[in-house]
């Protein structure tokens, strides 16, 4: 499941928005819409750290377990 998708469910099963997750993380909003809308290269590891943070998550719910 791609990050976007992940972080997405989360913010739902905590009733959340993603306007939320920006002021609640500290993270730049043009960052956060760029990952709401799968814009992103690449999320470097201080960002996924204020949104885990911010959702009261593990680092680990957003690594990708998928298998090819």
């Amino acid at each position: 499941m791609k990050l976007n998708k992940k972080v997405n469910a989360i913010l739902i099963d905590k009733k959340k928005s993603w306007y939320w997750l920006g002021k609640n993380s500290g993270v730049d909003m043009s960052t956060i819409y760029r990952l709401k809308n799968d814009e992103s290269a690449g999320t470097d590891f201080s960002t996924m750290e204020k949104i885990a943070d911010a959702l009261d998550v593990s680092l680990d719910e957003f690594r990708s377990k998928e298998v090819d």
